[in-house]
């Protein structure tokens, strides 16, 4: 049975080593969802006493920020994988892409929520520049 523990205790080192320089972009991504989310429950909330509608937290929308985490957290280590173990001669760098464009996602998310929140015209300005800049890049490639 002891050998079976060090087996184990064995493969989850090996497995740890293996993704450990994916640790901070897993973080990055937490923190982008996180405050997605709650700028989310906030702006919800602010929308409904706005209009005068009763409020009430869902839970399925927690669910869904925690699946969405949890799908992004591993797209993140199997495009490491691809980075480093079958296309490690290419230097693609799929695990910043894949991790830039998720964060990218949350922002824009963030942008709108706090749009919701606040009638704030910097942050509708903000939201409109970086919208002029995403489809200037988009039109730059095409």
């Amino acid at each position: 049975m002891e050998a079976l523990y060090k087996y184990c205790s064995g493969c989850v080192a090996a497995i740890a080593a293996l993704f450990a320089p994916v640790v901070p972009m897993i973080w990055a991504l937490v923190g982008f969802i996180g405050w997605d989310f709650l700028t989310g429950v906030v702006a919800s909330y602010r929308e409904a006493r706005r209009y005068g509608k009763a409020w009430y937290f869902e839970s399925r929308e927690a669910w869904r920020t925690i699946e969405k985490l949890g799908f992004s957290i591993i797209s993140l280590c199997m495009a490491f994988t691809i980075d480093t173990l079958l296309l490690g001669f290419m230097e693609l760098h799929l695990t910043n892409l894949l991790a830039g464009f998720i964060c990218g996602v949350e922002m824009w998310s963030f942008l709108e929520n706090a749009c919701r929140i606040s009638d704030a015209p910097l942050l509708r300005h903000l939201r409109r520049l970086v919208r002029s800049k995403l489809r200037e890049e988009v039109e730059k490639d095409e």
